[in-house]
C-alpha cells in the first residue's frame, strides 16, 4: 500500500503554502514556473493519503488559491461576502478533484505495479483527473467560473506555443503530466538516481521542443480601438449619458480618421441608442466621421428582456446586427434563483437589480470584407464560445471588456494574459478593448501589437493581421479535455473494482 510522503499535520501546511505559490505563477506576479511548483506542492500532499484526508487537503489549498487568486472580486460591490462564497464554492470543487486524485495513488499503483503503472499510467490518470475537475468548474452550475485555469498562467512562458495545438484544457493536462511525472521518477526506487532525473528532464524536453502553430495572416484590418476612461463601475456615481460622452471625446480626439471598423468596449455607452434617437445621432456621426462600421458595447431590451450587447452599427441603418452575451455574470450580471438566495445575503442581492437575460446570437459581426468575432468580457474564458466564433468565420477576435469594476486589481491584467492565451490557441489577433484598461492589441503569435495605459482616454488605430487558417486545437475543440477526462475517470473506477478484488 502507498504511504503518505508526509504527515497529515505537514500536508497541511504545505496545501495552505501552495495556493500563494501557484498564484504567483500568474499576473501581476507572472512567475509561471511557479505554477509548476505550485502543482508539485499540491500533488505530494495527496500521495498516500485516505479519501477523506485528501478532500480535507484539497480543500485547504483550494482555498488558499482562490482566496488570492481572486481576491479582486471584493472591489465589485465593495463587500467581502460574494467574493468568500464564489471561493468557498471553488474550494469545494478542488477538494473534490483532489479527493478523486488521492484515490488514484492508492488504487492504481495496486492494481498496475511496476514501471508501466507507476512512470506511464499513473501520471496520465492524476493530470486527467486535474483536467476533468477544471473542465468541471468551468461549466457548472450556473455557467460555471473558469478562471483559474492552470494553463491559464503560462501566456508569457515557453509552453505557450502549445496553446495552438490543444488548447487551454489541454495545455492544464501536459502541466499536471510534466509534475506528476517528475514526482513519481523521483519516487519510482528500481530507477537509478540519474535515470530519475532524466525522466522528468526528458518529459520537459519533449514539451519544449514542440513548435508553434505556423501563424497564417491572408489580411489586415484597420481598426481604431477607443478606451474612454468614463466612470464605468457599477457603484460609480455619473450622470445619464457621461459613459457615452467620455467615448465620444476620446474618440473625436484621434487625428488619424482612417478605419475599416470603429471599437468600443462593453459599456461603450450608457445610453441605448436603438431606443434613443440622441445617442443615435452620436453613433451616426462616429460612423460618417472614419466613413466605416462602428462596433460598440450597449444595454438592450427586447420586450421585458435586457442583454448586455455589442451593436454593430452603419450610419443611416442603425443597428444592423447585435450580439447578445450569452454568458452573463451570476451573482454579477444577473442573480440566479434570487428567491432562494436572498435570504442569505438580502442587501447584497437586492444591489444586483440588473438581470441580463442570456443571449442566444451567434458571435460574429459581418462587416462586408471581414468576419469578426465578438465576445463581452468573461466570454473570454468560455472555451466553446471563442472557438464557436472562429468555426463560424471570424477572422479576428475583438474582446471588449468594462473592467472598471476591479479597479487596478490583478483582474484586468488575468483577463489580458487570458486574451493573449486566446490569439494564440485561435490563431487570430485579438482586439482587447476596455473602459478604462488594459486595452490591447494582440497577434495571432501572441505579441503585442500596440497597448494603452491604465486610466487613460485613448485609442489605438492599427492594421491588425487577419487570417482564416484553422487551428488544430479550434478543429479538436473540446475533445481533448473530454478524452483525457473520461480516460482518467473510467480508470479511475477500473482502479476500484480490481483493488476491491484484489484484496478479496
Amino acid at each position: 500500500m502507498t504511504r503518505p510522503l508526509l504527515p497529515l499535520w505537514a500536508a497541511v501546511l504545505i496545501a495552505a503554502a501552495s495556493g500563494p505559490v501557484l498564484d504567483a505563477g500568474f499576473p501581476d506576479r507572472d512567475i509561471w514556473p511557479l505554477t509548476f511548483v505550485g502543482i508539485a506542492l499540491v500533488l505530494v500532499t495527496l500521495i498516500g493519503r485516505r479519501a477523506g484526508a485528501g478532500f480535507l487537503v484539497g480543500l485547504i489549498a483550494g482555498l488558499s488559491f482562490y482566496l488570492v487568486h481572486i481576491s479582486w472580486a471584493t472591489e465589485f460591490l465593495g463587500d467581502v461576502v460574494p467574493m468568500l462564497a464564489l471561493v468557498a464554492l471553488e474550494s469545494l470543487f478542488f477538494a473534490v478533484g483532489a479527493m478523486t486524485i488521492t484515490l488514484a495513488y492508492r488504487w492504481l499503483p495496486r492494481v498496475w505495479p511496476g514501471r508501466l503503472g507507476s512512470l506511464g499510467l499513473l501520471p496520465v490518470v492524476v493530470a486527467g483527473l486535474w483536467t476533468a475537475r477544471e473542465a468541471i468548474a468551468s461549466v457548472w452550475p450556473y455557467g460555471g467560473f473558469a478562471w483559474g485555469r492552470v494553463a491559464l498562467s503560462q501566456s508569457q512562458s515557453p509552453i505557450a506555443d502549445l496553446f495552438g495545438w490543444i488548447g487551454v484544457s489541454g495545455v492544464s493536462f501536459v502541466m499536471v503530466v510534466v509534475v506528476a511525472t517528475s514526482i513519481e521518477a523521483a519516487r519510482y526506487r528500481p530507477l537509478l538516481g540519474f535515470a530519475r532525473a532524466g525522466l522528468a528532464v526528458a518529459v520537459a524536453a519533449l514539451v519544449l521542443v514542440i513548435p508553434a502553430v505556423p501563424t497564417v495572416i491572408d489580411g489586415s484590418i484597420r481598426v481604431a480601438a477607443v478606451q474612454g476612461n468614463g466612470k464605468a463601475a457599477y457603484l460609480d456615481q455619473r450622470e445619464y449619458g457621461d459613459l457615452l460622452l467620455a467615448q465620444f471625446d476620446a474618440t473625436e480626439a484621434i487625428d488619424d480618421k482612417t478605419a475599416d471598423v470603429v471599437l468600443w468596449p462593453e459599456g461603450g455607452t450608457d445610453v441605448n441608442p436603438i431606443a434613443d434617437s440622441d445617442a443615435a445621432k452620436y453613433f451616426d456621426f462616429v460612423a460618417h466621421q472614419f466613413n466605416a462600421p462602428f462596433i460598440s458595447g450597449a444595454i438592450t431590451e427586447d420586450g421585458d428582456d435586457i442583454y448586455n450587447s455589442s451593436i454593430l452599427w452603419r450610419e443611416g441603418e442603425g443597428a444592423v446586427d447585435i450580439y447578445n452575451k450569452r454568458h452573463p455574470v451570476p451573482f454579477g450580471e444577473y442573480i440566479p434563483d434570487r428567491a432562494f438566495w436572498r435570504p442569505f445575503a438580502p442587501d447584497l442581492i437586492d444591489l444586483v437589480q440588473r438581470e441580463y437575460t442570456i443571449g442566444t446570437t451567434d458571435a460574429v459581426f459581418d462587416l462586408g470584407k471581414w468576419t469578426v468575432g465578438v465576445n463581452i468580457c468573461f466570454d473570454i474564458v468560455d472555451d466553446q464560445l471563442m472557438t464557436e466564433s472562429v468555426r463560424d468565420g471570424a477572422q479576428v477576435i475583438f474582446a471588449q471588456s468594462n473592467n472598471a469594476d476591479f479597479g487596478r486589481t490583478d483582474e484586468s491584467l488575468q483577463q489580458l494574459a487570458i486574451a493573449r492565451i486566446r490569439a494564440m490557441e485561435l490563431g487570430r489577433s485579438v482586439v482587447n478593448i476596455s473602459t478604462v484598461g488594459t486595452s490591447a492589441i494582440i497577434l495571432p503569435d501572441g505579441q503585442t501589437l500596440e497597448q494603452l495605459p491604465w486610466y487613460t482616454a485613448g485609442a489605438m488605430v492599427d492594421d491588425v493581421p487577419t487570417s482564416s487558417f484553422t487551428t488544430p486545437a479550434v478543429l479538436l475543440g473540446r475533445q481533448i479535455e473530454w478524452l483525457v477526462s473520461f480516460f482518467a475517470l473510467a480508470v479511475l473506477l477500473l482502479g476500484a473494482v480490481m483493488s476491491r478484488r484484489a484484496r478479496g
